[in-house]
């Protein structure tokens, strides 16, 4: 029960920064592409990289602390980090197709559901 209190807590905090910085971006650089998504994608990638260098490299952080920050704060933050993180998994892993494949399949099959879900609501 603890850990979920944990991860929930790092939810909070990596929502309510996203929310900072999607607003810091979009009053900076304006509405007109979506610099605030772009942003918090690619510092959630940076980060989750980072973190994941500690825990493979240096073995730093509790398993705790792990929850908190990979689970929790960058979950809340962005999922596109996690996305990031595992296609680099497979990729170093020898797993180039797989990797390609995670990629392609995230991101066109993303995209395509999001237009299935609107177009439902649209009624075709």
């Amino acid at each position: 029960m603890l850990q979920i209190l944990i991860i929930g807590l790092g939810g909070f905090v990596g929502t309510v920064a996203r929310y900072g910085v999607s607003v810091l971006a979009y009053k900076h650089a304006g509405a007109t592409f979506p610099f605030g998504t772009l942003t918090v994608n690619i510092v959630g990638c940076f980060l989750i990289g980072l973190v994941y260098g500690l825990i493979q490299e240096k073995d730093v952080l509790s398993t705790t602390s792990r929850l908190f920050l990979t689970v929790g704060v960058f979950g809340g933050f962005t999922t596109f980090s996690s996305f990031g993180n595992e296609t680099l998994l497979l990729l170093r892993a020898g797993h180039l197709l797989l990797g390609i494949g995670y990629m392609l399949i995230s991101v066109l099959v993303g995209v395509v559901a999001v237009w299935g879900g609107y177009s439902l609501v649209r009624g075709g």
